[in-house]
């Protein structure tokens, strides 16, 4: 029975926006407030700062030597699935000296970089899954330098691959073969800010996390929140339709980028940078290229529509009803199955509430497993659970408003109705900025906590709600013990990242993942990429989400746009497609 005295308990102490929004730092602080399960002994926070988990370029480990707590055995196997079955398209030129010496031309030495060590580096993916063989790497510092770039390639028939901050996670943003990169990185400047309005444009290279530092200092806030903030850039994100931890508050990039200039693979540059919210003047084209991956134009420039900064923040840590022992022990009415299915329910119902409860101050509905909790504790120092005992589901809630007040009142209401109907079974309130950050790390350190444990196939899926965990479980009873099935994401938008964990990368077990993940997905009307792009890895997986005739239109407009399909070849659309 629930203490109804347990209201009176809570003490919610608002966040510091400004720190709040920039990168999350996690010294020693004081306790959190617990919901009335919880125990009330001290929470050792995090002590020490939570730095971004993909490194510069500079930083990058090579290939040869690993990553990390990995055996450099596991770096050895290139792209799983049927990508490794892609040859080198014989129409393309190879690079010569004389296109170094035009490049040189247009962008000065220092700017055309042929190093063999920077060239590793722009070569390989974060994952060390991917490593193309570029050549050339060139860094151009305007839109006009990019079309100068791209109108010769074309003309020479040399492939290219526009590369940002190299977070990908499907081999979209690194060459595939001897493709010349051209890095967006020197384009990142901050073109004009409209403080009425809130609408930003800058260039594409632009560091998402310096965004985001300077939309706080004006009072504004990006919409788009990711791990990789530290070092995606905004090109990037727009090239890739990035979705992050906040698109249940703010929705996707395609409603809120406003305008974006990009360039042809000719060399024409394509002015649509609008700064105004309507706009019905034809064909919106802004869209083909958001989320096109490079593959139908270079972005350059964006304009985004930005909120607000809002004073009131507030994140709570939650464990949902774990139904096993009380069921088994207590009075054994369920079967395995009927418990599982209890445990998804709950958390769905969880997710229900809060939405109907909390409403617009719900800003991120974030959710893990035990499995993924135990990779984080177990591979990133520092880390500890804020609830003193495991839970097999856990949910990180984040509300964010403008009136302190009224926010606690809906939270505290929320977290009440949630005790007495047994959808929550503890939970731990941050008291300040600290706590918040360590309870974010825990979800946001997962990726990193999986690449320190070994080999990983990773999995981006958009599942209805109800269906999410089924896959995660059906995936355990194939694989067994050869692999630790891992389940988390972000349960607001139905974004279940599927992460199947294993000490080397062995073709036995990526034979029992794929196609059936595929398969599965599209079984249940999903879509095998929710926010990471097709890229190289699933490029030729994408009929499982779009039809032969949608897929069919797709290779017309990119025939039509890129007839010598010289912008990032080999991704996005399947290869009987687009050769």
């Amino acid at each position: 029975m629930v203490n109804c005295n347990w209201k009176a308990t809570f003490r919610f102490i608002t966040h510091s926006p400004k720190s709040f929004f920039q990168r999350r730092c996690i010294p020693p602080s004081r306790n959190p407030t617990f919901l009335p399960s919880a125990s009330t002994s001290e929470f050792l926070c995090l002590g020490q700062r939570v730095f971004p988990f993909f490194n510069s370029l500079s930083n990058r480990v090579d290939i040869t030597e690993g990553c990390i707590g990995m055996p450099s055995a596991v770096l050895r196997k290139c792209y799983g699935s049927t990508a490794g079955l892609v040859q080198r398209n014989p129409k393309y030129s190879t690079l010569n000296d004389e296109d170094v010496s035009y490049f040189e031309g247009i962008l000065g030495k220092k700017n055309v970089i042929q190093d063999e060590e920077r060239l590793v580096a722009a070569n390989t993916d974060w994952m060390h899954k991917y490593k193309g063989s570029s050549k050339l790497l060139l860094q151009p510092r305007s839109t006009h330098e990019v079309s100068q770039i791209l109108k010769y390639c074309n003309s020479r028939c040399l492939a290219v691959v526009p590369q940002g901050g190299n977070t990908g996670l499907v081999g979209g943003s690194v060459p595939v073969f001897d493709e010349v990169i051209i890095s967006l990185s020197s384009m990142n400047n901050i073109v004009s800010f409209d403080k009425v309005s809130g609408i930003l444009v800058c260039e594409a290279g632009c560091i998402l996390e310096n965004i985001i530092t300077f939309l706080d200092n004006e009072g504004f806030i990006m919409p788009l929140d990711l791990g990789a903030k530290g070092s995606c850039q905004i090109g990037g994100n727009v090239s890739t339709n990035a979705g992050g931890l906040r698109l249940v508050r703010y929705g996707s990039l395609h409603g809120n980028v406003l305008g974006l200039e990009a360039v042809l693979a000719n060399g024409t540059v394509i002015d649509m940078l609008k700064t105004v919210l309507k706009d019905n003047t034809g064909y919106d084209l802004k869209h083909l290229f958001i989320g096109s991956e490079g593959s139908l134009g270079i972005v350059t420039k964006v304009s985004i529509l930005t909120p607000p900064k809002l004073s009131s923040v507030n994140v709570a840590f939650l464990a949902c009803k774990d139904y096993i022992i009380c069921c088994w022990t207590d009075q054994n009415c369920f079967n395995t199955c009927d418990v599982l299915m209890e445990l998804k329910r709950l958390e769905g119902k969880l997710l229900q509430e809060a939405k109907r409860k909390l409403g617009e101050i719900l800003s991120a509905f974030e959710f893990l497993d035990i499995q993924s909790m135990n990779l984080v504790l177990n591979h990133l120092e520092g880390t500890r659970n804020p609830l003193p005992t495991m839970h097999n589901f856990y949910v990180l809630i984040e509300t964010t408003g403008s009136d302190e007040a009224f926010d606690k009142q809906k939270l505290e209401a929320f977290l009440l109705h949630a005790m007495e109907n047994e959808l929550i079974s503890d939970g731990v309130l941050a008291q300040d900025i600290n706590q918040s950050s360590s309870f974010w790390h825990l979800r946001e350190g997962i990726p990193e906590a999986l690449m320190r444990a070994g080999a990983v196939y990773k999995y981006d899926l958009s599942i209805p709600v109800d269906k999410l965990y089924n896959l995660v479980e059906e995936m355990r009873t194939r694989l067994g013990n050869v692999a630790n099935v891992v389940g988390y994401g972000h349960l607001g938008d139905g974004n279940l990242h599927l992460n199947i964990s294993a000490p080397q990368y062995d073709d036995k077990i990526l034979s029992q993942i794929e196609p059936y993940v595929y398969e599965w997905t599209s079984k249940h009307r999903g879509s095998i990429s929710a926010e990471h792009g097709l890229g190289l890895m699933k490029a030729n997986e994408i009929l499982y989400s779009q039809s032969r005739e949608t897929v069919q239109l797709m290779a017309s407009i990119k025939n039509l746009m890129d007839p010598h399909k010289i912008l990032n070849p080999y991704k996005v659309l399947p290869h009987s497609f687009s050769s």
